[in-house]
């Protein structure tokens, strides 16, 4: 705040100001406290708890558990429904970015509205919407059942749900930063006789590479972490839609500690290689992400 002070003789007001950096050491250790606190309580503590408790038991538990036909076949489906809803979720980003960033429409403010929807209802409601599409009781279920499609309790059911609660992370990424870069660059190449094709490859995508590659990154993890509304599509056929985060429930219901925790290590290591390839983009790549913030 500012502080005035005044002087008798000239009758001049002199203002001066304190520099926010200007606390005192008490006032700066007390906040560094509470924020390592809150890291490590809620972050590092439950992550120390998952892999104690992993480990319990020994390596040979850990390994027996991850070997399980029925933790293999978790692990590979919750792969799979990440390796098809991320590069799902990256086409639309980019899209829908483009068009909301690019060009001027009617119902854009709604659109961006639409996208954050997944932000605002709860994974478990739109697992019972997609029954009430997909199911035999629905909308498509007994055409689809006509042609022998399985949506509902099969790959196709917890892919829409990994893609609907996952969508909106690369668009998020991408929207306020080609925005903020405006459409002189893509302009300027069109006008140059560059196609649509051309521009987005050698204007757009450089300029955003590095936003897009951080919404991959936070998609793949939300992905591979989905429980609600997977769950409620998948029907918990163990050995077979059973994702990883329903196999840890599974293991744990079924009083199988150290083999929940030996799983949900997996889905922890998981995120902290998503983090470590994060940071070392940002090591490897300093000076270029600080000229493209600038830029």
């Amino acid at each position: 705040m500012a502080r005035f002070f005044f002087n008798g003789r000239s009758g001049s007001r002199r203002r001066s100001f304190r520099s926010p950096t200007e606390d005192s050491a008490a006032l700066k250790l007390t906040l560094s406290a509470i924020a390592i606190a809150f890291v490590g309580v809620f972050l590092l503590l439950p992550l120390l708890v998952v892999f104690t408790e992993a480990f319990a038991e020994g390596w040979d538990h850990v390994w027996t558990t991850i070997t399980d036909p029925d933790s293999l076949a978790a692990i590979k489906l919750s792969l799979t429904a990440a390796a098809i809803a991320v590069p799902l979720n990256t086409v639309f980003g980019i899209s829908a970015a483009w068009a909301i960033a690019k060009f001027d429409f009617p119902g854009k403010t709604f659109l961006v509205t639409l996208i954050d929807l997944p932000f605002s209802v709860s994974p478990v409601v739109a697992g019972l919407i997609y029954v009430l599409v997909f199911g035999m009781q629905g909308w498509l279920g007994p055409t689809l059942a006509g042609y022998d499609i399985r949506v509902l309790f099969a790959l196709p059911g917890i892919v829409l749900a990994t893609i609907f609660v996952t969508f909106p992370f690369v668009a998020r990424e991408l929207i306020p930063l080609m925005v903020d870069q405006g459409r002189d660059e893509e302009e300027a190449a069109v006008s140059l006789g560059a196609n649509g094709f051309q521009t987005f490859l050698r204007v757009t995508l450089p300029n955003i590479k590095w936003g897009l590659l951080y919404g991959i990154l936070l998609c793949n993890a939300r992905a591979l972490g989905e429980f609600g509304a997977v769950s409620v599509l998948s029907g918990h056929i163990r050995g077979e839609t059973n994702t990883m985060p329903l196999h840890v429930q599974l293991l744990y219901d079924n009083y199988d500690y150290v083999g929940a925790f030996a799983i949900a290590a997996i889905l922890a290591m998981l995120a902290l290689l998503t983090l470590a390839v994060k940071s070392f983009l940002e090591w490897r790549y300093a000076d270029e992400l600080a000229a493209s913030h600038r830029h």
